[in-house]
């Protein structure tokens, strides 16, 4: 329902007069009403006096949603006469109200800039240009002055004189003042507060290539130059003075904040993985969004109120950001530090093994009985268990051969051995002597090899999957037979393993967190309920240079057993009292030595100078085993690595078009090396 502006402004009025002497605050709202009852309005609230020109005709509508005092009002009255085109000028003790086109030819006032004027009220500012021409400035401050508004340069004293709303006049001397620096040198940085470094010099340059900003075509001058600088977010600029005061002003313009609370952008990543560098972001975004004066406590998921998100597509590799131009800026920053290629580390790992066994056994054995059946006879046995067979099994093997069985395999070697145990003879007996020796080398090299990134841990595993028995239940029933048997097996790794993490420091620095296992499977030991194995095991931190072999770990042992039996008395006879003892020495000697050799590959290049030295030795090896080798059928050749110089993986061929692969004789005597 639409009331005639009379009408409303008689109800305002009434309104304003009902109040209480004592009301500080009024609530304006106002559909078409007529101006001049607003001007009546604001009259009583303001206690101000005003002139109204003739002109001054039109219908207002404000809406307002909480009370105001009476500058408050003031200020709301000003912006609805600059947008009905009028103003108001002081003059002594009434404000007079007239066209925007007038108002610059009036008494208005002259603003300082400690006192620059509030809000829409019209004022005439001198600012002072200290480092460029004041002439210089006009053209380029034009566009933002309105029609109505005012714009000279006094070159005399190098001022600006500006007319125009006291909110807009304001702007200008911001922008004034980051045009007007001290430019003595060829090239000038200009920080930026909002905008992107690298999106504003993608803008200039682009402007300056169309001819937009800078010379004419065709016009001389110095070559313009920009670069930015993402680590500061500046712009360094550099050229012609006149062409860099003109890109000032433009970065002026563009930096300005956005009138949304964020964006939007895909950062794709090269290098890093997107999931794993997302709660580094985070952490970085926090605390960004708190300096730059956020609410602490707005929720780092959500997207209003200036809070930011990021989010990992695993599928492409790529971080979703959204964050306003401050924090996005920070966040693209940190990911071009984090998103590197990573140099590798290539380890060898070498362990040298060198053990010697010496064991030599020496032993006289007898026997004497006074009949094979003689149950009473007395009986004399002289024997050892320390020297190969004792005596008592070489009689048993003797006796199982007379009933027609096998010879027993001896425990030792048998030197000389004599005796008579027939049947027929009262007195029977055996000597024998056992001797041993024997001389054991062993050399074992072993160096695996393992290429890993920085800072990331690989592990190499080659051996055996042995089975340990670890329980057993049977169960009988109600029976004697067993029901339901079953064992418990346990499966471990016996072989070598090398597991290492590197981490590439300052320089040529490496440190390494190495764990080498080196285990096998030993000989069975008496009293033990499953199988033995041997192991060497290293787990230490070091620090070693690029290239260089360091020892991490070994053993050095050598251990000397000897075992004397002899018959007492007998034995201690000189000469004659070696044939009633027995000796057994054994020397064992241990060399173990670890080592390890790691080596940065930087560059694809170092990389691949290792990858083909191991790739040839490998191809030369395979090539001498075929050159010594024995085909097993015609035509049948063993398989060799292609040269790794001119190999290129290329779709296999059909079969039925493959060449044979068997060497062509063309009858000449070159040999293939």
């Amino acid at each position: 329902m639409n009331i005639p502006g009379k009408y409303l402004a008689v109800a305002l009025l009434w309104l304003v007069y009902a109040l209480p002497a004592h009301a500080e605050t009024v609530t304006l709202n106002l559909k078409d009403a007529d101006i001049g009852a607003l001007i009546s309005t604001v009259a009583e609230v303001s206690n101000k006096n005003f002139i109204v020109d003739p002109r001054v005709k039109g219908k207002v509508t404000v809406i307002s949603s909480r009370p105001m005092n009476s500058d408050e009002v003031y200020q709301v009255f000003l912006s609805i006469l600059k947008v009905h085109g009028f103003a108001a000028v002081p003059s002594g003790e009434v404000i007079k109200i007239i066209p925007d086109v007038n108002a610059k030819q009036e008494d208005i006032p002259t603003t300082t800039e400690s006192e620059p004027g509030v809000g829409d009220e019209m004022v005439t500012r001198v600012i002072q240009v200290d480092n460029v021409a004041a002439a210089q400035l006009v053209p380029i401050l034009r566009p933002l002055v309105p029609q109505q508004g005012h714009l000279a340069a006094y070159p005399a004293t190098n001022v600006l004189i500006i007319s125009d709303r006291a909110s807009n006049v304001e702007r200008l001397f911001t922008i004034i003042r980051r045009i007007d620096q001290v430019s003595d040198s060829e090239i000038e940085v200009i920080p930026l507060t909002h905008a992107s470094a690298a999106e504003v010099v993608r803008v200039l340059t682009t402007l300056t290539r169309s001819s937009a900003v800078g010379k004419a075509p065709g016009a001389g001058g110095e070559q313009q130059v920009m670069v930015a600088d993402e680590r500061t977010n500046s712009v360094l600029l550099g050229g012609d003075r006149a062409d860099r005061l003109r890109l000032r002003a433009i970065i002026s313009h563009l930096d300005t904040p956005q009138d949304s609370g964020g964006n939007t952008d895909v950062v794709y990543l090269r290098y890093a993985e997107a999931k794993e560098i997302v709660t580094v972001l985070m952490g970085v975004g926090k605390i960004e969004e708190q300096e730059s004066g956020q609410p602490k406590g707005a929720t780092a998921t959500s997207r209003r109120g200036g809070s930011f998100d990021i989010q990992a597509d695993e599928s492409t590799n790529a971080l979703v950001i959204t964050a306003p131009p401050d924090i996005m800026r920070t966040l693209k920053r940190v990911i071009s530090q984090l998103d590197i290629r990573k140099a590798q580390v290539l380890v060898e790992a070498i362990i040298a093994e060198v053990s010697g066994d010496v064991a030599k056994d020496l032993g006289v054995q007898w026997l004497f009985s006074g009949g094979r059946d003689g149950g009473e006879t007395p009986v004399g046995i002289v024997n050892f268990t320390n020297s190969g067979s004792t005596i008592s099994d070489v009689v048993n093997g003797i006796s199982t051969v007379a009933s027609g069985g096998s010879l027993p395999a001896a425990a030792g070697n048998v030197l000389l051995g004599f005796g008579d145990v027939s049947k027929d003879n009262n007195f029977n007996y055996v000597a024998i002597m056992n001797a041993l020796a024997s001389d054991t080398n062993t050399n074992v090299l072993s160096t695996p090899t393992l290429v890993t990134l920085d800072n990331e841990e690989a592990e190499i595993v080659i051996g055996r999957n042995v089975p340990f028995l670890t329980g057993s239940f049977t169960s009988t029933g109600a029976g004697d037979s067993a029901t339901n048997p079953f064992q418990t097996i346990q499966r471990q790794d016996v072989g070598l393993t090398l597991k290492i993490k590197p981490q590439i420091n300052e320089g040529n620095a490496l440190r390494l967190d190495i764990e080498q296992e080196v285990s096998s499977i030993a000989p069975s030991v008496a009293g033990a309920s499953d199988i033995v194995t041997k192991k060497r095991a290293i787990k230490t931190n070091v620090m070693v240079d690029d290239g260089q072999i360091v020892v991490l770990g070994g053993l050095i042992e050598e251990t000397v057993g000897e075992d004397e039996q002899k018959v007492p008395l007998l034995g201690d006879i000189p000469l004659l009292g070696n044939l009633f003892k027995s000796r057994a020495t054994d020397v064992t000697k241990t060399n173990l030595m670890v080592f390890i050799h790691p080596v940065i590959l930087r560059d694809s290049s170092v990389a691949s100078h290792y990858t083909n030295n191991k790739y040839n030795y490998i191809r030369a090896l395979q090539m001498s085993e075929d050159a010594d080798g024995v085909d097993l059928m015609p035509g049948k050749q063993h398989p060799v690595l292609p040269d790794i110089d001119q190999y290129t993986p290329v779709p296999a061929l059909p079969e039925a078009v493959q060449a044979p692969a068997v060497p062509v004789d063309t009858g000449s005597n070159a040999t293939d090396e």
